[in-house]
């Protein structure tokens, strides 16, 4: 195969929809974090907004909400009093424990540790 050959191929490989469908999603700050906690099991939205230091209230909200019109994450709502609402993953949200499992241990060989400071439990 010549150089010339060489760089056609590169010049015509495309990145799959599918790749690019769960990076839009997933590769949203804060998201991959999010369902990380949520394979847990479900946790109140005070549980997930302290297990995600430096998120917002309101980036938590938006971004479960994106979670939840992609069909990953559902609400439950505890009427109470007090009203409580709790979040948990779905069977397509679940599926992705083994990759972000991979990821972790990836991260772990190949990603020197930042310093950053942790809300411990």
């Amino acid at each position: 195969m010549t150089v010339d050959q060489q760089h056609d191929d590169a010049a015509c490989r495309q990145v799959s929809s599918a790749i690019t469908r769960v990076f839009q999603l997933l590769g949203k700050r804060w998201t991959g974090p999010i369902v990380a906690v949520l394979t847990g099991g479900p946790a109140y939205f005070v549980d997930l907004r302290r297990a995600v230091p430096g998120i917002s209230e309101r980036m938590l909200s938006d971004r479960l909400t994106e979670l939840g019109s992609a069909g990953l994450v559902e609400r439950d709502v505890d009427a109470g009093p007090p009203l409580r609402v709790s979040y948990r993953l779905t069977r397509a949200g679940s599926a992705l424990e083994p990759a972000l499992a991979e990821l972790g241990t990836w991260a772990e060989t190949h990603l020197p540790e930042k310093q950053e400071p942790h809300a411990g439990c």
